[in-house]
């Protein structure tokens, strides 16, 4: 496993450690999305779809916005840890995804 760790509060005042994978800091470099505003779609953004049963450790995709631009956010919390793995990292678009960005369209 590689990647980098940062750590910051969440809305409860609980530290939070961030672990990007190297998949996930690819992509942001590739689409110029800070890690500071990762941490942000995480830690208030909306979680749009739940799976519960994914392993080691359930994950989400969360929606959030930088200004107009949305961000979708794919992590998996460990929860006993306080640690949010960050997976990947994308810019929706309406191709794909209907207005809103929070229903994927269908084929």
């Amino acid at each position: 496993m590689t990647g980098d760790t940062a750590t910051q509060k969440d809305k409860g005042d609980t530290q939070v450690r961030f672990f990007f994978y190297g998949h996930a800091a690819k992509r942001m470099i590739e689409r110029r999305i800070p890690t500071d505003l990762v941490k942000e779609v995480v830690l208030l953004g909306e979680m749009i779809v739940d799976y519960p049963d994914e392993r080691p450790f359930p994950s989400r995709l969360i929606l959030g916005w930088d200004g107009k631009r949305p961000i979708h956010v794919v992590s998996a919390k460990n929860e006993s840890e306080d640690i949010e793995y960050i997976i990947t990292v994308s810019e929706p678009d309406l191709s794909q995804w209907e207005a809103g960005y929070r229903w994927r369209k269908k084929a």
